[in-house]
């Protein structure tokens, strides 16, 4: 083959970035995504006393430098107690900045933005490492008081909580906007509150953790009230031209629970409190809860949120092929990739995920020498 008719070849098979979803460049606010793909936030429970260390540096770096747009943090604590497992990572005190502000130089140097989740475990939290069991801390192992909207038990294995009086929400809507001061402090670009999992937030929407007769219980106005007030919190002090998502379980897989219609109502409550994107997973308040796990699954939800809400989503849930990652983005699913398991598989996903959809995009200089 002449030297010509070899590049004619080579170059019908490289794509325009812009032929292709998942590597097309996502504005939100006064920011840009530099792609569609999102590493989803995935506990490490590697922290101590809430400090990220250095595993949190070269795990959320090294997907940086393997291309992804958005490199979220895991699950991250606004309170000690807001701890799914001794080992989770916080922001609930000034001095867990400088470790987080390391990383965040670090994924923008790389090309990507930083961002961060804020959590509160509730009645999940006060627990065992995964790999220690799971299961409701010893007083040996430094057990802690958990809270939730009722003092019911997630299951039987996990703690009894509290329920918060009216001044205690008050306290966790303050350490959730503390802890947006600080992710700014530290140089996150991006913030997400978790409402989902069933952790506290998620809590306190579903009928099924949620049976207070106050102000924050029964009708669905009421149960979303809280997750309203720290949206609110937390936009007051973080920029406006920065973006603000939200994860939410969009169904609770049980009767009685959260369904899809609910989610797209809170979905529109939270547009108008300047929410930019929901973050469509599901379950995890139900320890009976039959999720009916399979490729794609929770794609529905963002879709119906992203069109009758009329709000961005991010679709996430065994999504795992490049071209399964870009068809959802082409038939107009949702507006972000969020991968979890497929990128602890492989860090380095989104560069080979160009290759197979005949995507041209850059690669770290010092990596260069083995593209392909």
């Amino acid at each position: 083959m002449s030297t010509s008719s070899t590049e004619n070849s080579q170059t019908a098979y490289k794509s325009d970035v812009h032929d292709v979803p998942l590597f097309q460049p996502f504005p939100i606010r006064g920011i840009t995504l530099r792609n569609r793909i999102v590493v989803a936030p995935m506990c490490q429970y590697s922290a101590t006393d809430g400090f990220a260390s250095d595993w949190h540096l070269v795990h959320l770096g090294s997907r940086a430098v393997g291309g992804a747009g958005l490199v979220m943090t895991e699950a991250t604590a606004v309170a000690d107690i807001g701890r799914i497992s001794p080992q989770d990572l916080g922001i609930y005190r000034d001095e867990h900045i400088p470790t987080l502000s390391r990383i965040t130089s670090f994924l923008r140097e790389q090309g990507a933005i930083a961002g961060i989740q804020l959590a509160h475990a509730g009645r999940k939290a006060s627990t065992y490492r995964p790999w220690e069991g799971g299961g409701e801390l010893a007083i040996a192992d430094g057990r802690w008081p958990t809270i939730g909207p009722s003092a019911e038990r997630f299951s039987e294995q996990y703690p009894l909580p509290t329920a918060l009086s009216l001044a205690e929400i008050g306290t966790v809507v303050q350490q959730f906007q503390d802890a947006a001061r600080r992710a700014l402090r530290a140089g996150f670009q991006v913030v997400e509150i978790h409402a989902a999992h069933g952790y506290l937030l998620h809590e306190f929407l579903s009928p099924l953790s949620n049976h207070r007769t106050d102000e924050y219980g029964g009708e669905l106005a009421n149960r979303m009230h809280l997750l309203l007030q720290v949206t609110d919190a937390v936009r007051e002090v973080w920029p406006a031209g920065l973006p603000l998502f939200v994860r939410l379980s969009a169904s609770d897989w049980t009767d009685g629970g959260l369904t899809i219609d609910d989610s797209v109502e809170i979905a529109r409550a939270l547009k108008q409190h300047g929410v930019d994107l929901i973050d469509a997973s599901s379950g995890g308040n139900v320890a009976t809860a039959r999720v009916p796990a399979a490729p794609g699954y929770q794609v529905p939800f963002a879709d119906a949120i992203r069109h009758k809400a009329q709000i961005a989503t991010g679709a996430v849930g065994l999504i795992t092929e490049p071209q399964q990652a870009n068809d959802i983005l082409q038939h107009g699913q949702a507006d972000l990739i969020f991968l979890a398991r497929e990128l602890l598989r492989d860090p380095y996903w989104p560069l080979h995920a160009a290759h197979a959809l005949h995507a041209e995009i850059e690669w770290p200089m010092q990596y260069r020498r083995a593209k392909r």
